[in-house]
């Protein structure tokens, strides 16, 4: 089965339309945040310097600037390290995941092998399905588009001498886990695991994807080639604005206050989803999104287009397929339209 790796769900986005298709956070953006990327508009004669970035990063995350490498957005990050680790034997990327890694890889030339969680599993990562003598591997967490969130202790154990063990925490900031006062399961703080270089994004919360900022934290022998391959001044004035506002203390309280809220309206629409006839959700959903199996989800699809709603689909992702759709999480009045409308396709189609 071939799939097609570079659809993302803003593809699925139209005029009129309802977006339960991309991850993306819909709410204005706190004033902290809005006033200094405007203000840096008045510096945009002078080219970008990140140095105030990179501490304020560095700070949040207990690390050494020097471990830190700014990025236009986390998906630039996969073509750096795809470019720079050309010389990499074995690329393995654990699926199902966010399908970038891959193309970044394929394009520049690696042959990649895929490790295919099981629906049976839960999704679950099992530390031994990696091939020992991998040197590249790649691993979300919490993954896209399962919402799966892996032990640490899980992804820790694939880290190891002579490995570059990349983990996506594109979406770390959505997780909450009640009497967790941090990120459940992140590695983000850990400069202690060999070869580990995990990634960030500022898109999913604060609704930055056309700014477009996200970080590399990982051991300065990695990074110093990730720099190498990296264009000059990569990240915008604006964008590096937003990075030192996101790593503030009021960011980080605002982020923990946010996950709490979005745990809840995800609960809201995983219930509602087990309550509809034909409609499996997709192991225990942690992050800002729920996968979905519905028989002829593509034409469920379609139709739920055709009602006002996007949603986006499952079978670009290897280890799913065409009956499985994602679904964004949106308020809970949001939420209750979207599944009685998901409830009346399936009954009218059951029907025929």
């Amino acid at each position: 089965m071939t799939f097609d790796l570079d659809h993302h769900g803003d593809a699925e986005v139209g005029a009129g339309l309802i977006d339960l298709a991309v991850n993306v956070r819909h709410q204005p953006m706190p004033g902290w945040l809005a006033e200094p990327i405007l203000a840096s508009l008045s510096d945009l004669a002078a080219y970008p310097d990140a140095t105030e970035a990179t501490a304020a990063v560095a700070a949040r995350h207990r690390r050494d600037p020097a471990e830190v490498l700014l990025t236009a957005g986390a998906a630039q990050a996969f073509v750096l390290l795809a470019q720079a680790l050309r010389g990499a034997r074995r690329a393995v990327v654990v699926h199902p995941q966010f399908t970038e890694p891959e193309a970044a890889l394929r394009n520049a030339g690696h042959r990649v092998e895929r490790v295919l969680l099981r629906e049976e599993d839960g999704f679950r990562l099992d530390p031994a399905l990696v091939p020992d003598d991998a040197d590249l591997v790649f691993v979300g967490n919490p993954t896209n588009p399962t919402s799966v969130l892996h032990p640490a202790g899980d992804l820790a154990a694939l880290a190891r001498p002579g490995r570059v063990l990349v983990v996506d925490e594109a979406f770390a900031d959505t997780t909450y886990r009640k009497g967790c006062p941090g990120e459940p399961e992140s590695l983000a703080d850990r400069g202690d695991l060999p070869g580990l270089v995990v990634l960030r994004s500022l898109t999913k919360t604060w609704g930055l994807a056309g700014l477009r900022i996200g970080y590399a934290l990982g051991p300065v022998e990695v990074l110093s080639r990730l720099v190498a391959a990296q264009p000059l001044w990569a990240v915008s004035t604006p964008a590096l604005a937003a990075a030192v506002a996101c790593a503030s203390p009021i960011a980080i309280a605002a982020e923990r206050e946010i996950a709490a809220a979005l745990t809840a309206e995800r609960d809201h629409l995983v219930e509602r989803l087990r309550h509809v006839p034909s409609v499996t959700v997709a192991g225990v959903p942690m992050s800002a999104f729920v996968s979905v199996r519905i028989p002829g989800a593509d034409r469920v699809r379609a139709e739920l287009r055709e009602r006002g709603y996007a949603v986006r689909r499952g079978d670009t992702f290897p280890g799913l397929g065409t009956d499985w759709l994602r679904i964004a999480v949106r308020d809970t009045a949001t939420t209750d339209r979207f599944v009685q409308t998901l409830r009346d396709i399936l009954a009218e189609r059951s029907e025929k």
